[in-house]
């Protein structure tokens, strides 16, 4: 799905939900093991923090 949407913005749960699955494409891993699961929710958050951003400064239309 995509996410930019100029009438109805992404929901955080979108957001999440969208960043959790680029971890797990990008790592392999549907669920990872406990030593690795810290990295994973961090950078799951991470990412969802960058799209959030990326979203929010996005201009809509022409330059």
């Amino acid at each position: 799905k995509t996410l930019r949407n100029a009438e109805v913005p992404a929901t955080e749960e979108e957001i999440r939900a969208a960043a959790l699955q680029y971890v797990r494409k990008v790592s392999g891993y549907r669920k990872p093991s406990k030593v690795n699961e810290e990295t994973f929710e961090k950078s799951v958050d991470a990412i969802a923090d960058a799209t959030k951003f990326l979203l929010m400064n996005l201009r809509i239309g022409r330059a």
